[in-house]
Order: structure tokens, then C-alpha cells, then sequence
């Protein structure tokens, strides 16, 4: 074979690796530009201290998201959980998680959403909307909490 035939063969094969990675690079990308932005966290704002919320990916927390933002009093509960009562319903898919840590952010039936502040077993049913990493004592009064994204 001759030297010029075996540059001919290299350069062909390299453009065919060129031409595949750009269309695998390019399907990738449409593929991100046709999905939904997936976001994974939110802010939530307490009595003017920011946290970052660890959220849930299912159809309840897509729908609050779409409220966003929101400014919410919520009302002491039991010495552990802080509570509203929200203007709209969302779906919910509640299961009784045995156990409510420190943190947890759930719905109850379709329109109280609760922020956990203290972590205890329970017989109750919640669907989950996320988790607040590092959240203190809330105290016995009520909070102001604004989510956003």
C-alpha cells in the first residue's frame, strides 16, 4: 500500500470520529434542550436566614414549584413542626415515613405543607417535598418562610 493511499485511509477515519462525537455531542444537547429544567434545590428563607432545600423530584413538588415564590406564615405545632395551610391544593401521594427527622419538609393531606423542626416517630401520612440540611431549633412562635427558587 502505498504512503499517500495510507494518509488517505487516516484522514478518512479521522473525520469519522470527528463526524460521530459531534453528533453524539449534539444529541446530547438536544436531548438536555428538550427536557424540563430539572432542579434539584430550592431556598427557603426562615425568619430572614437562608437555607438551601434538598427537594424531591415528583409531581407535588413540580406543582409548588410552579407557585413559586412564596411567602408564608406558618404556626407552631406540638413543639416540632411549624405549619400553613396553603390557598391551593397540590397532588399528593402520602405514605407514613415511620420516622420525621430534623429538616423534613412534607405535605399533609393536599394543602399543609409542614416544615419538621425536631425529629420523632409518627403513625401519620405525608407525601414528601424535601429535606433542609442544618435547620435549628424553630422555637414555640410562628416563622415567616419564603421559598423560592
Amino acid at each position: 500500500m502505498s504512503e499517500n493511499m495510507k494518509r488517505k485511509i487516516i484522514i478518512i477515519m479521522l473525520l469519522t470520529v470527528l463526524l460521530i462525537t459531534g453528533c453524539n455531542k449534539l444529541e446530547k444537547q438536544k436531548k438536555t434542550n428538550d427536557n424540563k429544567e430539572v432542579i434539584s434545590s430550592m431556598k427557603v428563607t426562615i425568619n430572614d436566614e437562608e437555607y438551601t432545600m434538598n427537594i424531591e423530584n415528583n409531581e407535588t413538588v413540580t406543582e409548588f414549584i410552579n407557585k413559586l415564590p412564596q411567602d408564608l406564615k406558618m404556626n407552631e405545632l406540638n413543639g416540632n413542626e411549624k405549619y400553613v395551610y396553603l390557598d391551593y391544593s397540590l397532588t399528593s401521594n402520602p405514605v407514613s415515613p415511620k420516622h420525621i427527622n430534623k429538616g423534613d419538609v412534607m405535605l399533609f393531606g393536599d394543602n399543609c405543607l409542614v416544615i419538621f423542626y425536631k425529629s420523632f416517630d409518627t403513625s401519620y401520612s405525608y407525601t414528601k417535598i424535601g429535606h433542609i440540611d442544618d435547620l435549628p431549633d424553630l422555637g414555640n412562635s410562628s416563622i415567616n418562610a419564603v421559598f423560592k427558587r
